[in-house]
């Protein structure tokens, strides 16, 4: 895959905080992006300068190869953007909405009527574009909005929270709707503070904090970074002590710790493989320990990100 976006030394402040501090990183074609980060951390202005609307202080950013800083308006046709909060013309029906949008791209309107059908037909929006457009859901208005941010077939899509108020249901039906467009061969970058959507939507993560990168990759390489060892956690009736210092001594655990949160616990770092905490619990089992519990912490994003952040803002 090759890099079609590319933040060098990239940095923007605002009188004397600096809210983005020498970014670099790229993104693959076609790949899906999340940017995650406390409030504050720099997202929506990284956003706001890949889409132009924003210049940086420092650095550049390259999109398909056109700079943001001398190629704007190539840069402009390459994305279509989504901000977190963007306005609507309620008055409208759907499809003199998207109509509106399709005339300011100068689509010619034959074009314009078979282009909004498919549109509507991805978005499944098809049965309500007779309707006006301040009598739909958040989660409807959000799917016109990607309809909307597609209208000019951009090979990239740059969103801001797109989950950001939905109820369950309508975050699911989101989540679904960018892995369809991604399928298209559609790029697609967003932020979103819903840190199981980007786990389950993402191929790579950036971690942003006080506008600095503070992690990037996989979440398996983000995982085995932060979160070298396996994590065991044991429920216990009694003896605590006693199994402590019998797992302390079996290979591949590198530490044991008695929990105090209520009841008897412990927390197992281990580095081996399955068959080994297979053995770990036999030989609990086998010496008679009152076992009442015992599972693997999963290394999810929310995991990684707690760990790799400290909540800092500038």
């Amino acid at each position: 895959m090759n890099p079609i976006i590319e933040f060098k030394n990239l940095s923007k402040r605002f009188k004397q905080r600096v809210a983005v501090n020498n970014l670099n990183f790229k993104i693959e074609d076609g790949e899906i992006f999340g940017l995650v980060g406390p409030n504050g951390a720099g997202k929506t202005t990284t956003m706001r300068m890949l889409v132009t609307l924003l210049k940086p202080d420092e650095g550049e950013i390259y999109v398909s190869g056109y700079s943001i800083r001398s190629r704007a308006n190539d840069v402009r046709r390459q994305i279509g953007f989504m901000p977190d909060s963007f306005g609507m013309y309620g008055d409208m029906t759907v499809q003199e909405y998207l109509d509106f949008f399709g005339a300011c791209y100068k689509i010619q309107p034959n074009q314009r009527t078979h282009l909004i059908d498919d549109l509507l037909e991805l978005v499944d929006l098809g049965h309500r574009r007779n309707d006006m457009v301040d009598t739909l859901s958040t989660g409807l208005k959000q799917r016109l909005g990607i309809a909307r941010v597609l209208i000019h077939d951009p090979g990239i899509l740059v969103l801001d929270e797109p989950a950001s108020g939905l109820d369950p249901r309508a975050r699911v039906e989101i989540r679904e709707l960018l892995l369809e467009v991604a399928r298209l061969g559609k790029t697609i970058l967003f932020s979103s503070h819903i840190l199981a959507d980007v786990g389950e939507l993402c191929s790579r993560v950036g971690i942003i904090e006080d506008g600095k990168l503070a992690a990037l990759g996989t979440l398996e390489q983000l995982s085995a970074h932060i979160m070298p060892h396996r994590q065991i956690h044991i429920g216990l009736l009694s003896r605590a002590e006693e199994a402590q210092i019998m797992l302390q001594a079996m290979p591949d655990v590198a530490e044991v710790r008695v929990l105090e949160n209520g009841r008897i616990a412990l927390e197992v770092d281990f580095s081996g493989d399955d068959e080994g905490i297979h053995h770990l619990l036999a030989k609990l089992m086998a010496q008679g320990f009152p076992v009442i519990h015992f599972s693997e912490e999963s290394n999810n994003l929310e995991a990684v990100f707690m760990r790799t952040t400290k909540g800092i803002v500038s």
